[in-house]
């Protein structure tokens, strides 16, 4: 594709690629080129505007905020706090190793260092659990 751009962008390389093909077949080229130029130029528009609402939208949300008295630092703190909320699994198993150190684990996904040590000691999961 890099050729096919090369030569598409330079008027020498055009103009020798083009020798060949009548003047009927140059006019169809152009004609094809500045179609896909007019949908490109089309679809870059639609981005622009569709940017220019969603900017507009923020803003109109902005001012409702602070003619509410909200701060998005507020928000934040609420997403923060529901989020750790939901994510929090509250430990399942406990044992203390032989140094007295308080090993905790909800049980999901990989089996921690300490507890598989236990584990290999001839414990089970039962034993430990809170």
């Amino acid at each position: 594709m890099s050729d096919f751009l090369k030569i598409l962008t330079r008027k020498n390389s055009l103009r020798k690629q083009c020798q060949e093909l009548s003047v009927a077949d140059l006019e169809k080229v152009i004609s094809d080129l500045t179609a896909i130029a007019s949908d490109k130029k089309a679809e870059e528009e639609a981005v622009l505007a569709a940017e220019k609402e969603k900017a507009a939208k923020i803003d109109a949300i902005r001012q409702s905020m602070q003619d509410a008295g909200v701060d998005i630092s507020d928000l934040m703190n609420m997403i923060g706090e529901t989020a750790t909320e939901k994510k929090k699994v509250q430990p399942k198993y406990r044992i203390v190793d032989d140094q007295g150190n308080a090993h905790e684990w909800s049980g999901r996904g990989r089996t921690p260092l300490a507890f598989q040590a236990y584990f290999d000691k001839g414990f089970t999961k039962d034993d430990c659990l809170i």
